[in-house]
Order: C-alpha cells, then sequence, then structure tokens
C-alpha cells in the first residue's frame, strides 16, 4: 500500500483508508479517524478528513469478494479434501459432536481395584469417567470410586482417548448405561448463575457438594469435554448427571435462565470498556518524536483478551453471555459503519465513477490477491498447513466475519475457527497499529 500511494501519488489519508479497506478491518479505520481528529488542525479541509472513509468504503467490498474467490479457487487448485483433513486433524465434521461416550466393562488386572483418579491420572487427559454400576448400584463415577472386576463404567471423550480408556480399563459392554436413567439421570442447563460463572469446574466441587457430575459443556456449537481446569461461561450449557430429586436444585444452582443470557452485567461491561479505552488512549512512543495509541477498538481488545482469559475477579465476571456477545458486535459494526457512511457518502458517490475511484478499487484488488495467494500458497504448500485451518488464517487476517463464514460453508468442519481464533486478536491490534504508521510515514 504504502509504494502504490508513493507511485501514484496518494495522499496518507486515502493510502490508510485504502489499507483498512484491502484488510477489511473498521477499528484500524476507527483509530485512523480518531489519529486525524487529532493531529489535523481545526480548519482542515472536510475531503482531507473523510479520505480515508472513502478509500476504505472503496476497497472494503472489493477485498471480501477477492479474498473469497481466492479461497474458492485455491482449494480448487490444491483439490483439497476437507473430509480426510478433518479426520487426520481429529476435527468433528460441522454440526456433529467429536465427544462419544462407551460403556467399558472392567476385565484388565491394571484396572481392577483402583480408584477413578488413580485411573484418571494414568490416562492424563481426555476422558471423563460418568457412572459406574456395582454390586450395590449404578453411582457417580467420583475420584474416589474404587472399580472392580466386572464393574461397568462410562466413559466420554474423543475417540483416540477412548481407545486409550479401553486399552487400561476392558472391553466395551454390550450394554448402554447411559440408558439406564433410572437411579441417575442427565439434563442439559445454561450457565446463568453469577455465583458460578467464570469458575473452573474444579472449584465447585459438584460431586461432594451436589452430588452431580458435568458429563459434556455445549459452548456455542462447540462440544467441549469438561475438565477440571475448564473455567464455565455464561451462556454454555452443561449437561449435568445427578439422582433425578436434585435436578431441580442444580438447575437453580447453575441459573439455567434464557431471561438473563440476554441480560448484561452493566457493571463489569462498563468498568471494562472504560479501562480498555483508557489503554487506547495512551501514546506509544516512536523514533523522531511521532506517538501512536491503540485506539478506541485495539484498548479494549487488549484489554478483553486479558479479562477473558481471566474469567472473574472476585464477585465480577468478565466474560458476556454468548448470545448477547453475537449481538452486541453485530450492532456496534452496523452503527459504526451507518454513521462513517452518512458523513462521507457525498464524497464517495463523487470519487466512485472517476479515475481516482477506478485507481482505488484497482489497487486494493491488487492488495487482497497479493495477501491472499501469497498467504494460500506459502501456508499449504511450503509450511503444510491444512487448507481448512488457513482459510481461517486468511479469514482472521482480514479479521472478516463474512469470509471465515464461506470458509466454513466449504470445510464443514471447525478447521476455519481454529485458525480465526488464533489469528485474529494480533492481526486486529498490528492492522491498528500499522494503519496509523502509514499515516505517519506518507
Amino acid at each position: 500500500v504504502a509504494a502504490a500511494a508513493l507511485a501514484f501519488g496518494l495522499s496518507a489519508p486515502l493510502a490508510a483508508g485504502l489499507f483498512a479497506g484491502s484488510l477489511t478491518n473498521t477499528p484500524a479505520l476507527a483509530a485512523i479517524v480518531e489519529h486525524l481528529a487529532r493531529t489535523l488542525p481545526a480548519d482542515a479541509d472536510a475531503a482531507v478528513r473523510d479520505a480515508p472513509i472513502v478509500g476504505y468504503s472503496l476497497a472494503y467490498p472489493v477485498s471480501v469478494l477477492g479474498m473469497i474467490v481466492a479461497i474458492a479457487l485455491a482449494q480448487r487448485f490444491f483439490r483439497t479434501d476437507y473430509a480426510a483433513e478433518g479426520r487426520a486433524m481429529g476435527l468433528p465434521a460441522e454440526g456433529e459432536s467429536p465427544l462419544r461416550h462407551v460403556t467399558l466393562r472392567v476385565t484388565r488386572a491394571e484396572a481392577a481395584g483402583r480408584t477413578i483418579g488413580e485411573l484418571s491420572a494414568q490416562l492424563q487427559e481426555g476422558i471423563v469417567f460418568a457412572r459406574v454400576r456395582q454390586a450395590g448400584g449404578v453411582v457417580l463415577a467420583t475420584r474416589e470410586t474404587r472399580l472392580e472386576k466386572d464393574d461397568l463404567v462410562t466413559v466420554v471423550g474423543e475417540d483416540d482417548a477412548l481407545e486409550r480408556a479401553r486399552a487400561l480399563v476392558g472391553e466395551p459392554s454390550g450394554e448402554d448405561l447411559a440408558l439406564d436413567r433410572a437411579t441417575l439421570d442427565f439434563r442439559r442447563m445454561f450457565i446463568s448463575s453469577p455465583h458460578v460463572s467464570g469458575r473452573r469446574i474444579a472449584e465447585l466441587d459438584l460431586p461432594h457438594a451436589h452430588g452431580a457430575l458435568i458429563t459434556r459443556v455445549r459452548r456455542g456449537d462447540v462440544d467441549l469435554l469438561p475438565t477440571p481446569d475448564l473455567v464455565l461461561q455464561p451462556g454454555d450449557r452443561v449437561r449435568v448427571l445427578a439422582a433425578r430429586e436434585r435436578l431441580p436444585a442444580l438447575a437453580r444452582f447453575f441459573g439455567d435462565s434464557l431471561r438473563r443470557l440476554s441480560e448484561i452485567d452493566l457493571l463489569s461491561f462498563n468498568v471494562g470498556l472504560a479501562l480498555g479505552i483508557l489503554i487506547g488512549l495512551v501514546p506509544i512512543p516512536l523514533p523522531g518524536g511521532a506517538t501512536v495509541r491503540l485506539g478506541l477498538a485495539g484498548g479494549p481488545l487488549l484489554l478483553a483478551l486479558v479479562l477473558g482469559a481471566r474469567g472473574r475477579t472476585g464477585r465480577i465476571v468478565w466474560t458476556l453471555p454468548y448470545s448477547a456477545n453475537l449481538v452486541l458486535r453485530q450492532v456496534g459494526l452496523v452503527l459504526f459503519l451507518a454513521g462513517i457512511g452518512t458523513r462521507a457518502g457525498y464524497s464517495f458517490f463523487g470519487l466512485l465513477g472517476s479515475a481516482e475511484g477506478m485507481l482505488l478499487i484497482g489497487l486494493s484488488a491488487l492488495v487482497i490477491a497479493t495477501v491472499a495467494f501469497t498467504g494460500l500458497f506459502v501456508g499449504h504448500r511450503m509450511l503444510g498447513y491444512p487448507m481448512s485451518v488457513l482459510t481461517g488464517v486468511m479469514a482472521a487476517v482480514q479479521t472478516q466475519p463474512a469470509t471465515l463464514g464461506f470458509a466454513l460453508e466449504q470445510s464443514g468442519n471447525e478447521g476455519p475457527n481454529v485458525g480465526y481464533a488464533t489469528v485474529f486478536p494480533f492481526a486486529l491490534i498490528v492492522k491498528v497499529l500499522v494503519a496509523q504508521f502509514l499515516l505517519l510515514l506518507l
């Protein structure tokens, strides 16, 4: 972008807007507008102030379409078999849970006489023991439960983990203990209680405090194994196993309220947002006396990463319910785009049919083609990344949900989500800073 600006004589604000639009990064545009508001004189020409928005508006649709076309062409050129990639990585197909359960009969000598806790430690991870049927009936599989020969035990995990459990415990039984709900029953419940949200499963001490176990956690559209260190978030759906008479009390304990999941904790939301804005306003000094800032988007994002990893501080839960999070993101993006559109609409249509407008559209197509085909070729052919993960990475480079949606539709597995979630925070913050560097360099 910098080379194109110098070669074709583009102004710095227009080139910075072209950069933000070519990589479809709205927070970068917000940082550019914010930077110009601080540095331009009060009597500066409105066309200069609106130039980043115009460049962004022209480049944005070309970039979205360009990346989608690049992914479509690359997967045909590489003859990608997404199903084979998913199986090789152990990723479930879309809508399919990676977790299975199997009932094992204790036949191995190394398992008989040992506790669930000892077996779990030997298996290390990837397995949850749920029910055990012994001479005294069906009981919860707590860490203290001791298995004896010919006991039946239900284990939950992915296929490879279940195979390790079978090799240690015994052979699969023709009887499915999950179908025996006479003593122990299960129910899916929403996490909506602030006393549970943001806590690790181990902290709840469910087997001893409530006579219950969590056997699965569904977050969004993904099933997670309830390991002791897994932090429960508002909106999670947990499958709870307990005696039938305990289930109503457990529902009250977890909250299990859709209404509360549509509400936002205004204290944690506003405190987190205010602190994030303050961080975004902190100037980052550069050689030569210039400064850049993370801005109103980068600052809250950086703080959100920290608070999201922490989960909660005392009684304050930092994570938003999943559904509320999605709604806020979409509404915020729509309001921002509506605001900048009404502000720069006249300049946009004035430039659209001009030679300069065609030049900007062509440059944005060149930028996204270079980014897309270089990233896809180098990542897949030279570095050996699976295409399903790589398409998610390219969507994150754009920070573009539409590209992610296309990648998910093409792959039919969770690979794009893995790549997107890994790269997205870094890509967003870097582009917010680089967009301001362009203003300073040009």
